[in-house]
């Protein structure tokens, strides 16, 4: 998806790869060892924003049974927070190999935290009818795993990648997501229904994502790298 902005001669792209990995659609792999195809998309950018998480929540890469593959070789089992960080790792070494950074910035957007009870997706949500952020702080939920494991892998990088991390920042707004106001409801029942498992997981528009996008824009400013800038 493109967006050409004619004013600020300038063009957004929004390219979509869940797990910056290559998927193996016909067989319902991961190959942790092989980028996406989309990264053509990527080397002519004078801004890249990358982000990866949630994805690696759903059913099968959290049970990691024969769904994580290197070369030949298809784990049996393998946990999700080490194939995470072996994806990674993997996005990190085709950055520094192949981003000239003399033209392009290289951003890594943090995980968004979700405010499930559970860790599934309709697992349980906790996010209906809030109207105001987390004030006590023994509320908020633990500091995310898999930043803790790409902060592991960026120290590893020869690259300057700048690490935009709003995990702590977003976990304070329970009040931020769309829950059961997502889609219109033809009955109460489908009303009640859907109060039992309110989208916990993704943001208002406008709302929180314009924080982060504030956040970027302040950092692309204060690291001044890169063709685009003045």
């Amino acid at each position: 998806m493109k967006l050409l902005e004619d004013d600020y001669k300038c063009s957004i792209e929004y390219v979509r790869s869940t797990y910056l990995v290559r998927g193996l659609h016909d067989d319902e792999r991961l190959r942790l060892d092989l980028m996406d195809e989309t990264t053509k998309a990527y080397r002519e950018a004078d801004i890249v924003v990358f982000n990866t998480g949630h994805w690696w929540t759903h059913e099968k890469p959290s049970k990691g049974v024969d769904y994580y593959q290197e070369g030949d070789n298809v784990y049996p089992l393998l946990k999700v927070m080490e194939a995470y960080k072996r994806a990674l790792t993997t996005w990190a070494s085709w950055v520094d190999k192949y981003i000239n950074f003399n033209r392009t910035q290289v951003v890594f957007r943090g995980y968004s935290p979700t405010h499930y009870r559970g860790r599934q997706w309709k697992s349980g949500g906790q996010c209906y009818k809030e109207t105001e952020p987390i004030f006590n702080e023994t509320f908020l939920s633990k500091y995310p795993p898999k930043m803790r494991a790409f902060e592991e892998v960026m120290e590893q990088m020869k690259a300057p990648v700048t690490y935009l991390n709003i995990s702590r920042l977003t976990d304070y707004r329970k009040d931020g997501h769309p829950s059961v106001y997502r889609k219109t409801y033809n009955t109460v029942r489908e009303q009640i229904a859907g109060e039992k498992s309110p989208d916990c997981s993704h943001w208002c528009l406008p709302g929180i994502p314009d924080t982060w996008n504030e956040l970027l824009y302040a950092s692309l400013l204060l690291n001044g790298r890169g063709s685009w800038m003045p």
